[in-house]
């Protein structure tokens, strides 16, 4: 624990985002967001509108995530505040697109629901579950985040 609490002021780079907080969340973050992506691409749903905004935000933040696990793991950001700032500025705006696409993804699946136990209504059930969960990680993320900006 005190390693954890320790290089709260330093961006870790290569197997120490593996073990240091708030970075060990990249890899929930990109499993939950695989999970929604796969699991709404897998639906068919009449109204496509927030299924393609869902789709995009998934689509979006696994990959960006993906790039700035990379970026963090090579050491590209060379332990400078601007990228504690800018990690703090892109959970933070992700967890705000998640929440909205979750929101979204909640009110057209409770829509959907005629009674019957369809496949499509149990595939978007399991995406908003998830969807949320992503939600939650991104949220406590940027909070981790701002915590170790501000230790800058």
């Amino acid at each position: 624990m005190a390693s954890n609490t320790a290089t709260m002021g330093n961006l870790p780079s290569g197997i120490g985002i593996c073990t240091t907080i708030p970075d060990i969340l990249y890899l929930p973050e990109l499993i939950f967001g695989g999970l929604v992506w796969i699991l709404v691409a897998c639906t068919l749903v009449v109204p496509h509108n927030p299924q393609g905004w869902v789709m995009f935000v998934s689509v979006f933040c696994f990959t960006m995530t993906f790039i700035w696990l990379v970026v963090f793991a090579c050491g590209g950001h060379r332990n400078k505040g601007r990228w504690a700032a800018a990690d703090f500025a892109y959970h933070g705006i992700a967890a705000f697109f998640y929440l909205s696409a979750s929101v979204a993804l909640a009110k057209v699946t409770l829509e959907m629901n005629d009674g019957t136990n369809s496949r499509n209504y149990k595939l978007d059930i399991a995406a908003v579950v998830f969807s949320y969960v992503a939600t939650l990680l991104y949220f406590t993320h940027t909070i981790l985040s701002a915590i170790r900006w501000k230790s800058f």
